[in-house]
């Protein structure tokens, strides 16, 4: 290896003769949103307490699903590039991927589920998670993660026929997309039982376990027909992704705040101080109206209320009160698209209450 490749490696932080994992992007914002979380807890009223400690508890345990992805992935000494807790947004669109995996032949999105009882799937595709709870069995079925899959990989697509190509390259892309873009759901826990017995084949080969990541991804490089990229083109590649990923800049504590005038009261640490308010968000009027109005429109495009805005993003309305369709646009996942079908009616429910 010359001089010169070491060199680079130095400045740009790339490593120069890739033989191993490469996380080129190992931060994640839940972990500072589990230290906030627990930093709140110690003063947060009796009436919200067990409410923080259960979404502590769900932080805790996704943050360990991830870990030990990334453990498999780290000792794997495959030549990757891993990129970790992506945030994406773009037009009306946006997407959080757990790891990303840049590989010679191709990128592999991975949906991380640290999910606990035992899961089902149907032949429709369906998730249904069966737990255990004082002695009771309780059935619940939950979002697909292959669906969630589905999207990013949707979303990947978009961005890259966005970029100014010729007509040739962008039918290139699309007709060997699926060929250069995969995905996989991994289960972390290893505790978790899933019966598959009446799922299709394609939903099958999507789902595997922690300790069957590198198998899986040896066995998809092996079947593979790209040609392998060079390291240079794997790290532009890489920096594509890190171009569109934007921080999460979403403030979850704003579930235990409301607008409006109901306050609950935060313990204070001296009697003789005046007590501190936080409120519940979604108590208030503001934001029982506008999700009632999302529902509503939901069921006339007949499609999935998160698709049009989700809780996050209502709490974002509420906490900036935007004023102007450019305010609106400020917000994380409010593109053209989606202020031009759906923002005066969004405007016009915000001035009720400013």
């Amino acid at each position: 290896m010359s001089f010169f490749e070491n060199l680079k490696g130095a400045i740009t932080q790339k490593s120069s003769n890739l033989d191993k994992p490469d996380f080129y992007k190992a931060d994640t914002n839940a972990k500072d949103q589990l230290e906030r979380l627990k930093e709140f807890y110690k003063t947060a009223p009796s009436n919200v307490k067990s409410k923080v400690e259960g979404d502590i508890n769900k932080l805790e345990y996704g943050i360990k699903g991830e870990d030990n992805v990334a453990f498999e992935l780290k000792n794997s000494y495959l030549p990757i590039i891993v990129l970790h807790d992506l945030h994406i947004v773009f037009d009306d669109l946006s997407a959080e991927i757990d790891y990303l995996i840049i590989t010679k032949k191709f990128t592999l999105v991975i949906e991380c589920k640290n999910l606990t009882g035992n899961i089902e799937v149907n032949n429709n595709g369906d998730f249904i998670r069966t737990t255990k709870f004082n002695g009771k069995y309780k059935k619940e079925g939950f979002y697909s993660p292959i669906t969630q899959n589905t999207r990013h990989l949707e979303m990947i697509k978009k961005i890259r026929l966005s970029r100014k190509l010729n007509v040739v390259i962008k039918k290139i892309i699309e007709k060997s997309f699926h060929e250069n873009y995969k995905t996989v759901v991994v289960l972390a826990n290893s505790k978790t039982i899933i019966n598959m017995k009446y799922a299709k084949k394609e939903v099958k080969e999507q789902i595997i376990r922690s300790d069957q990541l590198i198998g899986h991804i040896n066995k998809l490089l092996k079947e593979s027909k790209n040609e392998p990229m060079t390291e240079k083109q794997m790290y532009e590649h890489a920096d594509l992704f890190l171009s569109l990923h934007t921080p999460n800049t979403t403030d979850y504590m704003k579930k235990y705040l409301r607008e409006d005038n109901e306050k609950i009261p935060i313990a204070s640490n001296k009697g003789s101080e005046p007590q501190k308010t936080v409120t519940n968000t979604e108590d208030s009027p503001i934001f029982k109206e506008l999700k009632e109005y999302r529902y509503e429109i939901s069921k006339s495009e007949g499609v999935k209320p998160y698709f049009i805005y989700n809780n996050a993003q209502i709490e974002d309305l509420i906490s900036t009160m935007p004023k102007t369709l450019d305010d609106i646009k400020k917000i994380s996942g409010f593109g053209d698209i989606k202020c031009q079908k759906y923002g005066n009616a969004i405007l016009d429910i915000i001035k009720k209450y400013s």
